[in-house]
């Protein structure tokens, strides 16, 4: 049955299934692929919909996956999986114009398996999960679109995919950070521009020892690069830079509602930050591999949206399961624990025999037990945080400002650090201003 279904999803085609799932899971990303693992250990006959040729086609980029989610459900998976390095340096840089002031972090503690994280590329890396749940008897059938939900009586009992429709006990919707599937439920409403930002993002190879070099990194380390400042042009945003074996992950984001009021669009101002003076030496040579544009949520906790109803749960990106929080961005371990966690309420609702929103809510009381949203609870105050415009345009300059002087020997006398820093501090927005960011920070962060 599974080769009839690729085939006719390979060609286009209407599905035709008499067959009745247990559970049928729309999307194969990574939400969607460790909900059909733990279903299918769990001996349930699973149906994973992904519109994509294969589980992470549309993944075509990369970026940072904090591991402790995965581990908890497939030990040691890091010996397996197609990570490409380990990240054991953290740097973080605000971008004038013209300079840059950067951070370095680096601790052994990040080797430890359940405080490690990995860069990887999402296309091998989710290609690789699903192939997991595959082993362990969930169907996948890709190239087909999930076009509607199918609702009897109040209750969610499947998905059509064109005319033909497929029923299931429960479905999970893990099909990404729109879900249309979910706005028709009522469970989702349309994503606002100030809850949302684009993502620009290029994966340009180089040579595996031209990396190590360039970031100081031996064989299998990595390095997690956050900047702020010049790239989002004094909007919110900023980039990020991730190190894989042979290629580098560079990303920039900038929140929707502040499209249209930079003279350049958002390729220009990316392509802008490719040629600062910090960035480009780290890419130079470097050889374009795949481009890809996206969607993120930026409101954290305050954007989570219904996750459950009568015989349907949401997970990951559907569920708006992201946070940035400035020195680092999580996406990955939530959806993976979210995935788990819908997969558990599925088994136990099984086991009732109930698929009702009654049981089902013991989704939502295992999620505010979990670190998914006590995280993003913690976080809440984030996105106001990022509110303070200052951080992306005055205290760049600022920093510049102050560490130029710190550091520049031309034979003049030299002065104390207060006669330049309080100049520098005072075109900033003062003392005052300075302190209430620290406070927002201490909320937020």
């Amino acid at each position: 049955m599974q080769d009839e279904l690729q085939d006719i999803g390979k060609k286009g085609e209407v599905i035709v299934s008499d067959d009745r799932f247990d559970a049928i899971i729309v999307g194969a990303g990574l939400a969607g692929s460790t909900a059909a693992l733990t279903l299918a250990k769990a001996g349930m006959e699973v149906l994973v919909i992904e519109r994509g040729n294969w589980a992470g086609a549309k993944n075509v980029s990369g970026g940072r996956l904090y591991g402790h989610a995965l581990e908890k459900i497939l030990p040691g998976f890091a010996e397996e999986a197609p990570i490409e390095r380990k990240i054991t340096k953290e740097r973080i840089s605000l971008l004038s114009e013209t300079a840059g002031t950067t951070i370095e972090y680096a601790d052994e503690s990040f080797r430890k398996p359940e405080t490690a994280s990995y860069s990887v590329l999402r296309s091998k890396f989710d290609k690789w999960l699903a192939e997991k749940a595959e082993a362990e008897g969930a169907m996948f059938v890709t190239g087909i679109h999930a076009d509607e939900m199918i609702v009897k009586d109040g209750k969610v009992c499947g998905v059509k995919c064109g005319e033909e429709e497929m029923e299931a006990d429960v479905v999970i919707l893990a099909d990404g950070v729109n879900s249309p599937l979910a706005q028709s439920l009522g469970m989702k409403k349309e994503l606002a521009q100030a809850e949302t930002a684009v993502g620009v993002k290029e994966v340009i190879g180089l040579e595996e020892k031209v990396i190590r070099d360039r970031f100081g990194l031996t064989e299998n380390e990595g390095c997690a690069w956050m900047m702020a400042g010049y790239p989002s042009d004094g909007g919110i945003g900023g980039m990020c830079l991730y190190t894989n074996k042979e290629s580098l992950s560079l990303a920039l984001v900038l929140t929707t509602s502040y499209i249209g009021q930079s003279e350049l669009s958002v390729p220009q101002l990316f392509e802008r930050a490719k040629a600062h003076p910090v960035v480009a030496p780290l890419i130079e040579g470097g050889k374009l591999l795949e481009y890809s544009a996206h969607l993120v949520t930026e409101g954290g906790y305050n954007m989570i949206p219904t996750l459950y109803k009568d015989g349907v749960l949401l997970a990951g990106d559907a569920a708006n399961m992201v946070i940035n929080i400035a020195y680092t961005v999580r996406g990955m371990d939530f959806a993976i624990e979210s995935g788990r966690l819908a997969a558990e309420t599925v088994i136990k609702a099984k086991e009732k025999g109930d698929f009702s929103a009654s049981t089902l809510s013991a989704y939502k009381q295992m999620l505010d037990n979990s670190f998914v949203l006590r995280d993003m609870q913690f976080h809440a105050k984030a996105p106001k945080l990022m509110e303070h415009k200052e951080i992306f345009t005055k205290y760049p300059q600022m920093a510049q400002e102050i560490f130029s002087e710190m550091y520049t020997i031309d034979g003049n006398p030299r002065r104390h650090l207060l006669k330049f820093a309080k100049p520098a501090l005072k075109k900033a927005g003062g003392i005052f201003k300075l302190a209430r960011i620290g406070l927002d920070a201490n909320k937020a962060i």
